[in-house]
């Protein structure tokens, strides 16, 4: 683990082993962090921001920092990328090719982004003295990163957090380690100052509720499911401090009967099988009208026949395990619940033991005639299944979309521009595509409503959660006695 500076093994010399979820075989091992573990790394990350230089270098000496750990990244990007393949199961097509450099332009962005941050214009607001405001960084920062996407989450993170001058505390994911440990190394050789940034292996229930309790954190930003950002905001109420949360998502993927069906299809496949479908904001729920839905389920059906299970160290592999066997066997749970509920299954529904018997594989799943208020459609599966269902009106479709507790991601097909306007304000969700699903960059805000969480990531928009604002004001006037101080003692001028 990194703290203070320093590569160090837990404080028990626990370890954990981390396997491959295509093989089961052997990739690592990595320290068991626990609660002394993390209380290490946060006195080292409260010294840091306290009395080290970080918090007082200039923006554009931070951003020297980013500058040098985005060139790192992309000269180890080819071995990250195959570390971050083998140990979550994405393919190495998607590792190498979106994931790694979507991480690098991060860093170039935010290394200008923190160089940005404005403030309201100081102003005489009293008549009798100036106010001026300054943006200052939080504090001290735990951010807690998934397992679908181990890197480039720990970038978002850690991206607004450390340029505006705050120290971290990273904690990645217990089954997805290894990239963020190899992050952990590129900032370190960029030159960032000892314990501005620390990295803790170990469970959530020690690491990340003591980053979550201790007092002298002072933010908690989270990416993870909508039960896990639950138990975060309430452990961190005890402290009153700060939280950050991207949490679940059920995107809706409305096709309205004048889309153009042969891109509508495309998009689709792309986006409801994207990362194996372990993705927030993948198009889970496929929201068909009526007049389309049985062209465009033909045609979906023969392209997801397409998918090629298998390696993922193979370029040929469309679609590698599930990050775990638990994580296959919960989604394989709804596969059955799913079947139970009476949704038909058209597509899939097993765990590709035939083809890869040592593997975390869900085949490629469909289900048809779902109806709104089943689990499949109301809870976040994190797998490759999706559902099918029908609407007849842009009224229905909106409230097939939107009834659902989360608001993260979704998108809406058509060639009407009143249509896309509508309905895209009438979605409740953090990012709206309209014929297209998934296209993030660094410089869009990405974070969700209702129970999808609160707070961005990417943007210079992210930028101002990690930070508070300061109102300081100076008197103009010289005078001992003011004008209004009668109303506290005394009688008036």
């Amino acid at each position: 683990m990194l703290i203070a500076g320093e590569w160090v093994d837990s404080e028990s010399g626990a370890t954990t082993p981390v396997l491959s979820p295509f093989d089961g075989s052997h990739l690592g091992t990595v320290p068991k962090g626990n609660r002394e573990d993390a209380r290490r790394a946060i006195d080292a990350a409260r010294e840091a921001f306290d009395r080290g230089p970080w918090p007082k270098l200039p923006p554009r000496a931070r951003g020297e920092v980013y500058l040098r750990a985005a060139a790192l990244l992309q000269e180890r990007l080819g071995a990250i990328a195959e570390l971050e393949s083998r140990n979550q199961g994405k393919t190495i097509k998607q590792a190498a090719d979106a994931d790694l450099p979507f991480c690098v332009d991060n860093l170039i962005f935010y290394a200008g982004a923190g160089r940005t941050m404005e403030a309201k214009s100081p102003a005489e607001f009293t008549g009798d003295g100036t106010t001026i405001f300054r943006r200052e960084p939080v504090g001290v920062v735990a951010s807690i990163t998934p397992w679908n996407y181990p890197i480039m989450m720990a970038v978002w993170k850690l991206g607004p957090a450390l340029i505006t001058g705050n120290t971290v505390i990273l904690k990645p994911a217990s089954w997805t380690p290894l990239s963020s440990l190899e992050l952990g190394k590129v900032f370190v050789d960029a030159g960032l100052p000892k314990g501005a940034l620390n990295v803790v292996t170990g469970p959530g229930a020690e690491v990340g509720d003591e980053l979550s309790r201790n007092p002298k954190v002072d933010l908690v930003s989270l990416t993870g499911d909508t039960a896990t950002g639950r138990t975060i905001m309430a452990a961190a109420s005890g402290t009153v401090k700060r939280v950050q949360l991207e949490l679940g998502g059920k995107a809706p993927f409305i096709v309205f009967e004048d889309a153009d069906l042969a891109a509508a299809v495309e998009g689709a496949v792309v986006a409801g099988f994207v990362n194996g479908g372990q993705d927030c904001t993948a198009a889970t729920r496929l929201i068909l009208h009526k007049n389309v839905r049985a062209r465009f389920l033909k045609h979906f059906l023969e392209r997801v026949a397409t998918i090629r299970m298998g390696d993922p160290s193979s370029r040929s592999t469309d679609l590698g395990p599930l990050v775990h066997p638990t994580h296959q066997q919960r989604v394989l749970s709804f596969v059955e619940q799913g079947k139970q509920e009476g949704a038909k299954l058209v597509a899939g529904g097993s765990d590709g033991h035939a083809q890869h018997p040592k593997g975390a594989f869900v085949t490629p799943t469909v289900f048809d005639q779902v109806a709104p208020d089943m689990a499949i459609a109301q809870k976040e599966i994190f797998g490759p299944v999706l559902d099918v269902l029908e609407f007849s009106t842009f009224d229905e479709a909106i409230e097939i979309a939107n009834g659902v507790e989360y608001g993260l991601a979704g998108s809406l097909w058509t060639s009407d521009v009143r249509t896309a306007i509508r309905g895209a304000n009438a979605l409740r969700f953090g990012d709206v595509w309209v014929n297209d699903h998934l296209p993030l960059g660094s410089e869009t805000p990405h974070g969700g409503f209702k129970q999808s969480g609160f707070g961005k990531d990417l943007g210079a928009d992210s930028l101002t959660d990690f930070t508070v604002l300061k109102s300081i004001y100076v008197d103009l006037t010289g005078q001992a006695r003011k004008g209004w101080h009668y109303t506290v003692y005394g009688d008036p001028a």
